[in-house]
């Protein structure tokens, strides 16, 4: 699908935007990629690793901005939105900067999207979008309606949208992993609650659940990887076995548990091989058949968090993991 396509990727200098890029220059062969973002270093830095490609362009701009966004947007077939301010503390101090860029933002590439009638467009979410506890969430639940709206609009018969939600990504910066790794010196790890579980999910994976919903979308849909989940013990345990274990308690906007599908959605989640998908309740399109292909519906009540996982992370895999990865820990 993506063979001989212009594609344009918001916030593409971010860890997803660049794992997007080497995995799909390897599988496809676009015609180029559209780097659009607002941090001109972080394009020099990329555009240094790719000089001898003149597939991958670079624009200099913000969702924020719908004037600069339509202009971006001329001939492009697909886009991929990662753009989002995702700090959670910094949301919080921040309230209308994260409003802007993440729901307003989203607002600005839908509508251009339509406006330029661009083929198929991919929205990254997050698992804090599912009962949000935080302002970071909230936004990002309100730019899930709004993509999934978007393909339903009156006016729009060209554009599908679709979102993609899952949770941290596996060694990213300021996540779980490269925190401990920087602690285990002093022989000492915080841990805010000896219950605490989390979702795992590599950014190869991430950047696959993209390109699977590039093909296989209708519009409307919210796709949500299988992934294993781990106890914030057992990652202590493999990262720095000797250390003593400190708990600190919940912080301000934390769950215990990742939640990606609540109760509200199982009337309306469908689950395959490798990954649930959420169809829209509006317009009853959660009974299209289309949409629902091979899926089975899920029982009533169900629900998908880190904690009730059928599947596990074990400690040798995540010290694999470790091993193959160390050099970029903490650097995607």
């Amino acid at each position: 699908m993506l063979d001989n396509s212009k594609i344009l990727i918001t916030g593409g200098t971010g860890s997803f935007g660049k794992c997007f890029v080497n995995m799909t220059l390897k599988r496809f062969n676009p015609k180029c990629i559209f780097i659009y973002s607002r941090d001109e270093m972080k394009q020099w830095e990329m555009a240094e690793e790719y000089k001898n490609d003149d597939r991958i362009k670079f624009i200099i701009g913000d969702v924020r901005d719908k004037e600069r966004l339509s202009r971006s947007l001329d001939s492009i077939d697909y886009v991929v939105h990662a753009a989002a301010t995702k700090i959670v503390p910094t949301a919080e101090y921040n309230p209308f900067e994260c409003v802007k860029t993440n729901i307003n933002g989203a607002m600005n590439v839908i509508d251009t999207c339509i406006d330029k009638k661009i083929k198929r467009v991919v929205a990254l979410s997050t698992d804090k979008a599912c009962n949000p506890v935080n302002l970071y969430g909230a936004t990002k639940l309100a730019s899930d309606k709004l993509f999934i709206a978007g393909s339903l609009s009156h006016n729009n018969s060209n554009t599908k949208f679709s979102v993609v939600r899952y949770g941290n990504v596996m060694g990213s910066r300021g996540s779980v992993i490269p925190f401990f790794l920087n602690k285990r010196k002093e022989g000492q790890l915080p841990i805010t609650d000896l219950r605490m579980t989390r979702f795992m999910i590599s950014l190869e994976q991430g950047v696959n659940l993209v390109w699977h919903a590039f093909e296989n979308m209708l519009g409307g849909e919210i796709y949500v990887k299988k992934i294993p989940s781990i106890k914030v013990t057992d990652i202590a345990k493999v990262i720095a076995p000797e250390a003593k274990i400190k708990v600190i308690g919940i912080r301000p906007g934390e769950k215990l548990h990742e939640q990606m599908i609540n109760y509200e959605d199982a009337p309306h989640t469908y689950e395959y091989e490798d990954y649930f998908k959420i169809l829209p309740a509006i317009n009853s399109l959660s009974k299209d058949k289309k949409r629902i292909g091979k899926g089975v519906k899920v029982v009533e009540g169900f629900t998908y968090t880190s904690d009730n996982n059928d599947e596990w992370m074990d400690n040798k895999t995540l010290l694999n993991w470790l091993e193959s990865n160390i050099n970029k820990i903490g650097a995607i």
